[in-house]
């Protein structure tokens, strides 16, 4: 998962960022593996309780809402197309 943080932000993350989105991708595409370690590794770079459950909440509801957008397939409004990857 490095490599999807690093392959185009060079150094533009600190430790801490790059460990919150280690966090919201390993949540994202393998829920079922996170564990206690996961959570420390936030702990460790000064998340509070309340912050890694704020990361928790703001990457679960983006997969909720677009899962359901994919899922109806809503598509983009022309003003944000230039945001899509």
């Amino acid at each position: 998962m490095d490599a999807i943080i690093t392959e185009n932000t060079g150094d533009a993350f600190s430790p801490a960022d790059r460990a919150m989105v280690r966090y919201a991708i390993k949540l994202t595409r393998l829920p079922d593996s996170i564990r206690e370690e996961d959570i420390q590794e936030l702990r460790q770079r000064n998340f509070s309780d309340r912050a890694i459950l704020e990361i928790n909440l703001a990457a679960s509801y983006m997969n909720f809402v677009n899962r359901v957008a994919l899922g109806l397939g809503v598509e983009l409004e022309d003003s944000l197309l230039a945001f899509k990857r």
